[in-house]
């Protein structure tokens, strides 16, 4: 049914769905800076677009707490999509790079557990820094 609605198809791997899902979280995991300056950045503007749609200025102040978490989980949400473009992109260099999936999905756990590692290690430093 759908078949006949489409004029074309594509075919997805399912091997190279998961290791650019792997390598994203790995990614998403290790760069928490970058993660984080996304987040802001996307909080930012997200705030100031929706600024423009109001007229009146004290209705923009009495919503203002309520639309600035729901921009902040927004942001959060959308902070993802840089990280799974450049984990599907970094699959596809290792992917041609070693010649196999199998490699890019074993050095993607790899790095993911190390990124993991690495992100307690970190966090534990700076509680005791304070």
């Amino acid at each position: 049914m759908i078949v006949d609605l489409i004029a074309f198809s594509f075919e997805l791997d399912t091997v190279d769905l998961a290791g650019g899902c792997i390598w994203s979280l790995a990614l998403y995991i290790g760069l928490d800076s970058s993660k984080t300056w996304i987040s802001n950045q996307l909080e930012r503007w997200f705030n100031f677009a929706e600024g423009l749609l109001y007229t009146s200025v004290e209705e923009f102040e009495e919503t203002r707490p309520a639309r600035e978490s729901q921009n902040a989980f927004y942001a959060s949400v959308f902070s993802i999509i840089p990280f799974l473009i450049a984990g599907v992109f970094t699959n596809w260099a290792i992917d041609i790079s070693f010649g196999g999936s199998s490699w890019a999905i074993a050095l993607g756990l790899m790095t993911c557990a190390i990124c993991s590692l690495f992100a307690l290690a970190n966090q534990d430093y700076d509680s005791h820094e304070d």
